[in-house]
Formats: structure tokens, sequence, C-alpha cells
């Protein structure tokens, strides 16, 4: 019976948050470009929330990762931190030139590489900045892949 019930909450649970996906924006250095741009996706002129996403500051109760700039050594173990304090099911959106390939700073002495080498990446937006309709369109997928997962 106690299972039955673990199970029937578990899936209710699980059927909200599917309507209500929460993100953490994450910087880990870089020109700040990918963070503006995010930050204009994230305001009402967008009106992401249309879509149930809500901006969350503690990864403990966020669902997607939202990961821009290039990681650099002083980031490096607070980003895996914060990987591993993100709820399962969880996903990694790689935002702009330098999550992807390092970008500018590709021949940087303090930058250890693309954010895939860190974590796993479920979503590329690729741009140098993005525009803020591809960071929404990449989150949309995000939400996707978070369903299924």
């Amino acid at each position: 019976m106690r299972k039955a019930l673990y199970r029937l909450t578990e899936k209710v649970v699980n059927n909200a948050r599917a309507k209500s996906p929460w993100i953490l924006h994450l910087d880990t250095g870089g020109c700040n470009g990918c963070s503006i741009e995010t930050f204009a996706a994230l305001s009402p002129r967008y009106d992401v929330e249309r879509f149930g996403i809500v901006s969350k500051s503690n990864p403990r109760h966020t669902d997607i990762l939202l990961i821009n700039g290039s990681v650099t050594r002083k980031i490096k173990t607070q980003l895996r931190r914060i990987y591993e304090q993100t709820p399962e099911p969880k996903v990694v959106i790689a935002v702009g030139s330098c999550a992807i390939s390092k970008g500018v700073f590709h021949d940087s002495y303090n930058v250890v590489g693309p954010l895939d080498k860190i974590m796993p990446v479920d979503v590329y937006v690729y741009g140098c900045p993005p525009k803020p309709e591809n960071i929404i369109n990449g989150v949309i997928k995000g939400i996707e892949i978070w369903k299924n997962k």
C-alpha cells in the first residue's frame, strides 16, 4: 500500500514539475554578453513565464541549469558542486560560444575547457552572444528533454 501511494505521489509531483520547470542561470566567466542576453530572455518582454519557466537561485530547487561563459579554473569545482546539488532529472544547457568551445578565450591560461568536459550537456545554444529567441528555443528543447528523463 505504501509503495503504491509513493508511486502515485511521485507521479503527481513529476506531472506538476513538468508544467513549471525552474532554471538556474550561472555565468562562469567571459565578457557577460551571454548573461545580458539571458537576462533579456528572462525579462517581461519575452515573457518566458508563459512556458512555466521560473528563475531560481538555489541549485537544490532547480530543474534546468542554464550555464554561459568559459569555465575557469576558479569556478570549476563550484560548478561541479552545483551540478551535483541539482536534483534528478536535470538538464544542462550551454549558452554561447564560450561555454561550447571556449570562444575568444580558447588560448587563455586560466580556462580549463568547454562545459561538456566538466559535466554532461544536453542542449547547446550557439552564438556570440546568442539572441534571446535562441536562448528561449534552447530552454524549450531542454524542457522536452527534461520531460523525457
